[in-house]
């Protein structure tokens, strides 16, 4: 079968080739075309080259082509995936930085939360110029793939606004499920079996079964607090479990970062926080990850390349959930997965517009949810709080409102337990005028921004967060990978 798959951020270049070689562990998609297309016409050229490498080393008939022109490479295309990052680091650097001068500590910032937020108002103007390029040039019915975060404000904004079929993809559930099943001693991860359900980066394994028997609640806590490693990477998370009832599908990092409870003061922030790596609660953890390592691609470009000359293997191919709703939506081979899809009654206690991470199968009839999902009421309350705080952002973005902006801003719940209404008011004028070149929206309301923080009476703070790492520079990072292939 022949059919055109169109990738927006291709530029991702590890993630993009993932996608790639997932895709053509299908057999029947030998003959798809993919149409690559990014801002950055050098990462294009290197992914080209890579997939290029692919397809020729398999004896493949697959088609590549790459350009900057979106809409040429969306025209026609029957699936489109989103993986961008609107504003790259520069942005997002103004997501964590501007924050925490007023109290608020975020170790990733993508979801809610101030940067979440900010983030999000970034992308959903794209996303509808996403969407309707889709509309006027994609084959009629084409379905959207988004892996982008903020994943809920930029999938409600494409359902709501930006009339497309749309489905919000993630690996949360999929990585929570897989230390499940290592601290319970699962040989495979197929013995277990779950349902698990929420809101995007707040989805929890409400039901859990190993080999077929239930799993409950102080079964979980023992597994996770004999475990060598989680019990100490994991202890928010862990803590949430015992007193939820429930394991969350986020680290203690990006967990954190969504309750109000764990990360409003230096003092607490510590006691929960594990410092062995950035995703369990670092300062800017993944802000710093990513600035260390945002030209790796640029240096190991010969290794991807020869790797791109091996057989693809289907035993390996990932578990992201892309190539596999293709896979069943084209071939009627039934895949189940977690999708993000809006609510409509899919979870009863959550509201019907909101935008829910669960249960669901593919077939030829498309993405049938698993409905009638009750989630424990504290698991609905804590999700219900961030819904509220999505729905203003995307309505927000959508009119360009930035007092609607600030009111979502406090109305979040770590922004709520650390800053005073004056705080945030200030902070997100700040922000606003940082990324005025990102938030078309907010052109007409930039100009007043400036005269209030002219005037602003409202202190800061130089504060370098409760647990921090000195970010080293990229020069560094390169001269001591040099050493280290040398000294191999």
């Amino acid at each position: 079968m022949s059919f055109k798959i169109a990738i927006i951020g291709a530029g991702s270049v590890g993630f993009t080739k993932k996608l790639f070689t997932d895709i053509l562990c299908v057999p029947e998609f030998r003959d798809v075309e993919f149409a690559l297309t990014d801002l950055s016409e050098h990462n294009l050229e290197m992914i080209k080259a890579i997939l290029d490498r692919v397809v020729e080393a398999n004896g493949l008939p697959t088609k590549v082509t790459a350009t900057t022109d979106r809409r040429k490479a969306l025209a026609g295309a029957r699936y489109i995936i989103s993986c961008v990052r609107v504003g790259g680091l520069e942005a997002y650097a103004d997501d964590i930085r501007i924050p925490l001068k007023y109290g608020i500590d975020q170790c990733v910032g993508d979801t809610i939360c101030a940067g979440g937020i900010l983030y999000g108002q970034r992308n959903i103007p794209v996303i509808l110029d996403f969407c309707k390029d889709i509309r006027e040039v994609a084959e009629p019915g084409a379905k959207f793939l988004n892996y982008a975060n903020p994943m809920a404000m930029n999938t409600w904004a494409a359902i709501e606004y930006g009339k497309v079929d749309t489905v919000g993809l993630c690996h949360g559930v999929q990585h929570g499920a897989e230390q499940i099943a290592e601290v319970l001693g699962a040989k495979s991860h197929s013995e277990l079996d779950y349902i698990c359900s929420g809101i995007n980066h707040q989805t929890w394994f409400i039901d859990l079964r190993l080999n077929g028997r239930k799993i409950g609640k102080d079964e979980l806590v023992a597994a996770f607090e004999a475990h060598p490693v989680f019990s100490q990477q994991e202890k928010l998370r862990i803590d949430v479990l015992k007193r939820f009832g429930v394991y969350s599908t986020e680290s203690n990092g990006h967990l954190s970062e969504y309750l109000p409870w764990y990360r409003k003061r230096p003092d607490e922030i510590t006691r929960w926080i594990d410092m062995s790596d950035w995703i369990h609660g670092e300062t800017g953890g993944y802000l710093r990850y990513s600035t260390e390592t945002r030209n790796w691609f640029e240096t190991e470009f010969p290794q991807f390349l020869e790797s791109a000359a091996k057989p693809i293997d289907p035993a390996k191919r990932s578990n992201e959930h892309a190539s596999h709703i293709l896979e069943a939506l084209e071939t009627n081979r039934v895949y189940r997965g977690h999708f993000n899809v809006k609510n409509n009654g899919v979870i009863t206690n959550l509201p019907s517009d909101a935008i829910i991470e669960s249960p669901g199968f593919v077939d030829r009839f498309g993405i049938n949810m698993v409905s009638g999902v009750t989630l424990p009421e504290a698991c609905a309350a804590t999700c219900t709080a961030s819904i509220n705080v999505q729905r203003m952002s995307v309505h927000a973005a959508i009119s360009g409102d930035i007092d609607l902006l600030k009111l979502a801003v406090l109305h979040d719940p770590l922004v709520g337990a650390v800053s005073t209404p004056e705080e945030v008011w200030q902070m997100v004028d700040e922000m606003v005028v940082a990324q005025a070149r990102w938030l078309p929206q907010y052109a007409d309301a930039v100009p007043a921004a400036k005269e209030r923080l002219s005037k602003s009476k409202v202190q800061t703070r130089d504060w370098a967060g409760a647990a921090r790492r000195n970010v080293r520079s990229i020069e560094e990072l390169r001269a001591e990978k040099a050493a280290v292939k040398q000294a191999v």
